[in-house]
This record gives C-alpha cells, structure tokens and sequence, in this order.
C-alpha cells in the first residue's frame, strides 16, 4: 500500500512552530497550537492583514520582505526602527537622526536609508539587523523618493528639494554615484526591481498641478526608458518586486486624496489589476526587496490619520499555510 512518505518524498512531522520554508503538499502537526497545517499553492493572489506597527507613521522608509520587513522612521521625523517577523513588529536600533519621507531599500540585515533628515540632506545611514551607521552622502539633499535595490547595489530616484528633480542616484556600499536622469521629475513614487533593472511609479510630475501620474519608467543600469501605464494615476504609491513581475499599491487618486485600495501587477510591459487591498492609504511603506508573489506594505495615512495597518500580498502560485479543519 503506498505511504505519505512513498508520494510526498516526506513525513509527517510534528513541530512546535510552522516550517518557514513549507513544501507544496506538505503535511505537519504544529503542537504549540494543537492543529493540522498543510501548505497548498494559492490560485488567485490576495491580499490580507498583518500585524500592526508598534508606533502608527506615515512617509516612513521601508526595506526588507513580507517574513524580515523593515519600518525605517517616518512622521514626524522618527529615529524609530521595527522589524517584522511576518506576524509582528518588534523594536530595531534607532537611527542617528530622525527622518520622514526618506528613501529605503534593502534587506532587514543589510538596509539603507537615505535623505530627508530635519534639516534635509542627503545623509545615508546603514543597518545591520541591529544598529545604524553613517554612509556615503547622496548626490542631492532630497525628500519623498524612494528606492529599490540591495545594500552594496541600490538605487534611489526622485523626490524633491523642494521641486520635483529627475536625479537618479547608485550605492555600491560606500558611495552614492549619479546615474542616468528620469524622463519626468516626479516625487511620491513606487519602486521596484535592482540597480540595473528598476521601475519608477506614479507621482508628483514636475509639470503639477495636476500633481498625479501614471507613467511608469523602467530603468537598464543607465537610462530610463518609458514602460507601461498604470490604469490610473497616483501619487503616494509604493511598490516591490522585480521590473519584469511587480506590485504596486495604494496612493493618492488626486493630489490631497482621495486615497486608494488599487492593487496592480506588472509584467514588464503593461498593468493588470489585481484584488484590492484591504485598506485605503497614502505615503505608506513596502518590503521592497520582496518577490511580487509574497511582499507587505505598512503603515501611512489614511485620510484622516497615520495608522499602524501592516497589508501583506500572496501571489498566484505562492505557498499557503492552512489549518486543517475536521467536521
């Protein structure tokens, strides 16, 4: 008679905390909780709640992914730092100097942020999984942008100082380089994707009012070059994932709001709608180093106040963890 173990290539386990990394098919026993879990492919992506900030912020820095995220200050100018574990937040080390609408970008062991201090500049600080120290200076001192990347190849794009600039800047680990310019200065946007292959998203355009966009730019290592249209225009957008399967959420649907529960994918050349997100909210933050199948985004403002709300996205295809019910 054929076992589990003969078909699935495994056994059933008995663990006291969920694997991290599950097998599709894969059975447990989880004896902290008394339940039966199995992981299962999801069909059609959806989003759902997290857990909340400690501290509720808006126009904070993000970095990190959906299970190791990063909320890097925020309003009003924050030294704050929480990690996620993909359940909850938990205090980090605190920044030198407090920040909001900073850019952010790597993963929650080897994160950057940059800009946006009080007063602005283009300081960068780095963290480590528990403490932040100074980096190289940025090319401008700027605020509202955003950036996408790793510590030792990252990219930050826009903002303003105090007008909307096309200013692309490069980290190798030390230094901040120039790289090539975007088409359009904007701030307030989404990114995505690495050093040599990013997006832009959305935002406040140089020719404003009427101060929202759907452009987006895709970015080869040196030149910004046109892409797909959103299917609405935004400011106050994030985004994550890779240039050619990206997310982007939320935002502003006019300059001052509304504000937005718009969910979008890319795939390199044009935006589908995908499900909403369960929150309408502004200038928040992402996991920005996660896969467009698996990533959180935190945080902002939802029209009337910041909030703490962390929103977190499962793909098509991605694994998910379900309890196994018996009636």
């Amino acid at each position: 008679m054929a076992t589990y173990k003969g078909i699935q290539g495994f056994t059933i386990q008995n663990l006291s905390a969920d694997p991290s990394n599950p097998i599709e098919g894969q059975v447990w026993y989880n004896s902290t909780s008394n339940v039966w879990k199995l992981t299962s492919a999801t069909t059609v992506g959806a989003w759902a709640t997290g857990g909340n900030l400690s501290t509720a912020r808006y126009l904070l820095a993000g970095a990190g992914t959906q299970n190791a995220g990063l909320a890097i200050g925020g309003n009003p100018y924050l030294t704050t730092t929480e990690e996620y574990s993909g359940t909850a937040w938990t205090g980090g080390g605190s920044l030198s100097d407090g920040r909001t609408g900073s850019a952010g970008l790597g993963i929650q062991t080897a994160a950057v942020t940059v800009g946006a201090t009080s007063p602005l500049t283009g300081a960068t600080e780095e963290y480590d999984g528990s403490a932040w120290t100074a980096g190289g200076n940025y090319p401008v001192s700027v605020f509202y942008f955003s950036g996408a990347g790793t510590q030792t190849a990252g990219i930050a794009m826009g903002g303003r100082d105090p007008a909307a600039v096309a200013v692309t800047g490069e980290y190798n680990g030390t230094s901040w380089t120039a790289g090539g310019n975007l088409g359009t200065g904007r701030a307030n946007i989404g990114a995505a994707g690495t050093q040599t292959a990013a997006l832009c998203i959305a935002g406040d355009p140089i020719s404003s009012p009427p101060r929202i966009s759907n452009a987006t730019e895709e970015y080869d290592g040196s030149t910004w070059t046109a892409g797909g249209n959103l299917p609405a225009s935004y400011n106050g957008k994030v985004g994550f994932g890779i240039q050619t399967l990206a997310i982007s959420a939320a935002g502003n649907t006019a300059d001052g709001g509304p504000q937005s529960t718009a969910s979008d994918e890319y795939n390199g050349t044009s935006w589908t709608s995908t499900p909403s997100i369960p929150t309408a909210v502004v200038n928040l933050a992402s996991s920005q180093s996660a896969p467009a199948s698996l990533g959180a985004i935190f945080g902002g403002f939802n029209g009337t106040t910041q909030i703490a709300t962390t929103q977190e996205w499962t793909g098509a295809g991605a694994p998910l963890t379900q309890t196994i019910t018996v009636s």
